[in-house]
């Protein structure tokens, strides 16, 4: 039976032309993508496609665009066999990130992809992308389950966890990066699968979580930073949730006013989680004293978890109108192998 595979074009540097007065690049529609990778006829799949209209740059990426993604996959969830998402790299991780927390539950794989030259170049890496993109949704294992059953990033050679990765490079095609987790697949001659790092959980039910909270914000700790900066930031109208990018190990300045200032948020009900700033490791709250002040004064750790994962954690977490406790509760526990417990 040929794999039915839906493509959801985003936009992005794939998808995109030059202007020829300007040089800029902007983005065209998937009709002129198809044209330029005609090996796809090759795969004999079923291929449909959703398109966004007009494809937009992924800095312009927005919650919206995640609830549109989400509902076009939902809405055809029973009809394909795996999604394909096409999409610019700047806030791919982004994406990736929001969909697993939207998406709980996959059985079938949703695989984003996209490229750092545009697909009519010459040397484009869009071609391959998209195609190792497409071979992935179709796979099967020997049991004849899907072999990826979650969101996944794929980007040249490896296929990375989506609430696991971040970009890494805008000048490589290597361009993400899990840097706390295993690959899921290594891309050479073939495709292949780490079977210990698949999520290939039996019996799981899909669980759509459409609406996301903005009410977030990040802070991140560098030196200098004063009393009167992070008071005012701390206090921004309306904010539910911050991310605390810290130091190291998850560490801060030990000075009596940070203290009293990240206690006095805490108190009033806003919810901080500590991220550390390192593209490698993880929060040990308890490692230094002051990542151990931080912890007392409420802050959640937020262990080995991207900031792209925590931002739209949060977003998702009190976008479920869930009380304060529970999104504390949430927090500290992974909901889509967004983090590793010390």
């Amino acid at each position: 039976m040929q794999p039915r595979i839906l493509i959801i074009y985003t936009g992005g540097t794939i998808g995109m032309i030059e202007d020829p007065k300007s040089k800029a690049l902007a983005p065209f529609d998937f009709s002129h993508l198809m044209e330029n990778v005609p090996k796809v006829k090759m795969l004999d799949y079923h291929i449909d496609n959703i398109q966004f209209a007009p494809p937009i740059d992924s800095s312009d990426m927005n919650p919206e665009h995640w609830q549109h993604i989400t509902s076009s996959i939902a809405r055809n969830y029973d009809d394909y066999d795996g999604f394909v998402v096409l999409h610019g790299t700047d806030t791919m991780a982004y994406t990736a990130s929001a969909l697993s927390f939207m998406l709980q539950g996959l059985s079938k794989p949703v695989i984003i992809t996209g490229s750092q030259l545009p697909i009519g170049e010459v040397r484009t890496d869009g071609e391959e992308n998209l195609i190792t993109a497409l071979q992935i949704a179709a796979a099967k294992g020997s049991d004849g389950r899907p072999m990826v059953q979650e969101v996944a990033i794929l980007f040249e050679n490896y296929l990375w966890r989506g609430c696991r990765s971040t970009k890494r490079s805008a000048d490589h095609f290597n361009a993400f990066r899990s840097n706390n987790y295993p690959y899921l697949a290594k891309i050479g001659l073939g495709i292949t699968y780490d079977q210990d790092s698949l999520d290939r959980t039996e019996g799981k039910t899909l669980r759509v979580f459409r609406k996301l909270d903005t009410s977030v914000m990040c802070i991140d700790l560098f030196p200098g930073l004063n009393e009167t900066t992070l008071r005012h930031q701390l206090a921004t109208p309306g904010i539910k949730g911050i991310v605390l990018r810290t130091y190291g190990a998850g560490n801060g300045p030990t000075a009596p006013w940070f203290i009293s200032a990240i206690r006095d948020a805490c108190n009033r009900g806003i919810v901080l989680l500590n991220v550390t700033q390192c593209v490698n490791g993880s929060v040990h709250s308890n490692r230094y004293v002051t990542g151990d002040m931080l912890s007392g004064t409420g802050v959640i750790s937020g262990h080995d978890i991207t900031f792209e994962a925590a931002i739209t954690k949060m977003m998702h977490l009190f976008g479920k109108g869930v009380g304060h406790d529970e999104v504390v509760r949430a927090l500290h526990r992974p909901l889509a192998g967004e983090m590793t417990l010390d």
